[in-house]
Formats: C-alpha cells, sequence, structure tokens
C-alpha cells in the first residue's frame, strides 16, 4: 500500500518526462539545449537556492549529512572504475560515461523526497549543497586527466558552478536562521517553480527512449552502482548502526538517484564520446523509473516509522 501511495506521487513527474519524449519534435535540438542551459544557470539554482534558505537548518544536520554524502560520491567513483575493464580503450570516452556512477539528477531529488510523510526538501537541498563540489571536482578532474583543462581551469569551473553557488548560499543563509523579505523570495519562488517541470521534460525531449536495448556489461555496472549498490550501502549501514529518522531517509532517496541528466553535456565539453554518456543517462533514468519507487518505499518503512 505505501508503495503505491509513493508510486502515485512520483508517477506526474515521470509521466512530465514521457511528455517530453512526445512533443521532442516541437523543438529544435538547440531550443532543448537552450533551455537546459536556463535551468542550469537559472531556474534550478532558484529552487536549491529556496529550498535550502525557507527553512532553518540545524548545523548538526550538516554535519551528519555531508560526511555522508561525500562517502557516497567516493565509494560510487571506486566502485564504478570496476567498470573501466569492459568500457572504451580511451580514458577520456571512459571518463565521460564513470561519472554516471557518482552524478545524480537534482530535479527528481527534490521530487522523490516529497513522497515521504515527512517531505524534507531543505535536508535534500543540504545533500545537494555538499554533493555538487565533490561531485564536479571527481567528474572534471577525471575528464581533465582524458583531455587538456589545465588545474586553474579546472578549480574555475567547479567553484562558479550554479549548483554550487545556489546551494552554498541558501544553506549559509538557513544557519543563519534569517528570513529574506518578501519582495526578494516571491520572484524566486517563481523562477524555482518553473524548474521541475521544464527539467522533466528537457530530459524526456533528449532522451533516446531505445537505449535499454543496448544495455551490456559496461552500462549495466555503471547503473547497478548508481541504483543499487549506493542505496543497498546506506540502507545496509544504517540498519547495521541501528540508525533512522529524517535524514537517513533523505540520505537513501539522495543514494537511489538516478545520475544527472547533463553528464553527456559536461562529457561533450572535453571532447568525450557524447553519445556514450548520454546513452547511459538515458538508462540510468529509465531503470531508475523502476528502482526509485522501491527505495523511497524502503526508506518510509525502515527509517521514518
Amino acid at each position: 500500500m505505501i508503495f503505491l501511495v509513493i508510486l502515485a506521487g512520483l508517477l506526474p513527474s515521470f509521466l512530465l518526462v514521457g511528455l517530453g519524449g512526445l512533443v521532442r519534435g516541437r523543438l529544435s535540438a538547440n531550443a532543448w539545449q537552450g533551455l537546459d542551459r536556463l535551468n542550469f544557470e537559472i531556474l534550478f539554482p532558484a529552487l536549491l537556492f529556496v529550498a535550502a534558505s525557507s527553512r532553518p537548518i540545524e548545523l548538526s544536520a550538516v554535519a551528519t549529512i555531508a560526511p555522508a554524502v561525500w562517502a557516497l560520491l567516493t565509494c560510487g567513483m571506486i566502485a564504478g572504475y570496476g567498470a573501466r575493464r569492459f568500457g572504451p580503450d580511451r580514458f577520456l570516452d571512459f571518463a565521460g560515461a564513470w561519472q554516471t556512477a557518482w552524478r545524480f539528477n537534482s530535479a527528481i531529488g527534490i521530487i522523490a523526497v516529497g513522497a515521504l510523510s515527512t517531505s524534507q526538501p531543505g535536508l535534500m537541498a543540504v545533500a545537494i549543497g555538499m554533493a555538487v563540489p565533490l561531485a564536479n571536482v571527481y567528474a572534471v578532474s577525471a575528464l581533465s586527466r582524458g583531455g587538456a583543462l589545465g588545474p586553474l581551469a579546472t578549480v574555475r569551473k567547479i567553484a562558479l558552478n550554479p549548483f554550487l553557488l545556489a546551494s552554498l548560499s541558501g544553506v549559509l543563509l538557513g544557519l543563519s536562521g534569517y528570513s529574506l523579505p518578501g519582495l526578494v523570495l516571491a520572484p524566486l519562488t517563481l523562477l524555482a517553480d518553473a524548474a521541475i517541470p521544464i527539467a522533466l521534460i528537457s530530459v524526456g525531449a533528449t532522451m533516446n527512449w531505445s537505449a535499454l536495448a543496448r544495455l551490456n556489461g559496461f552500462s549495466g555496472t555503471l547503473c547497478g552502482v548508481k541504483l543499487i549498490l549506493l542505496p543497498g550501502l546506506v540502507t545496509g549501514t544504517a540498519l547495521a548502526l541501528g540508525i533512522s529518522g529524517s535524514e537517513v531517509a533523505v540520505l537513501l532517496v539522495f543514494a537511489a538517484l538516478p545520475t544527472a541528466s547533463a553528464a553527456h553535456v559536461l562529457a561533450a565539453g572535453f571532447g568525450a564520446d557524447r553519445e556514450l554518456s548520454a546513452t547511459l543517462v538515458a538508462q540510468s533514468t529509465l531503470l531508475g523509473a523502476l528502482t526509485l519507487p522501491v527505495w523511497v518505499t524502503l526508506a518510509e518503512i525502515l527509517f521514518l516509522r
């Protein structure tokens, strides 16, 4: 019964992804890329900022969540490297695909945590804010090793990431307990409300829906790490330590998220095989539609009851 309730809560989001697949021909490829850029630079940063700053955040929550998400990303990177023997010969192409083992879809994360009985978008924003810098350090470092980006350019690319800037500023404001004036918060909220629908429709429009037919040992390993191993680690660790509560549930949902929808954009920017990483994004998203409701249900049953 709980599973059906959670599935019903997530279903509208997956329907928007399907809608994107239906209307992809209505806009050009450049137009869809423009929407992705708008979401990356403005809309989703506004959502992360509003989610993190709209309610007080306890310093203890940040101290708990930050090391946990860093450990998850590190485990994903290490375990994902196990796919190297199945992957392409050129390391740059492998790096473009490897990043999908630890990167995450922030839009689906905000939606999925809302399906829990104790919805905690603020905690998910904290998790995203703490994870974005390290996820980018790992991804950009791996791609830089196979490309020609120097150390200074790598640091600049990471430090100026809009998700990082918005998340950290929102977390700092939440920790301070200060509330923004309504005149400032209102336009940010309007931008935030537009972020998720546009992101989901764009994912569906740019996704290769036949990608599941190309699932092999390489892509299966990377998707398995992201969708099964990482949430399994959170579940097993929490049960072994006997801990529960909202923070654990949010961490489990975070660990179970499909990979970042724009991973192929970063890969292409470094000259890696764009089609390979785009296929992995599609596979992770499609398989995640099946696995995520299961993990959200387990988070509810095991850690919130």
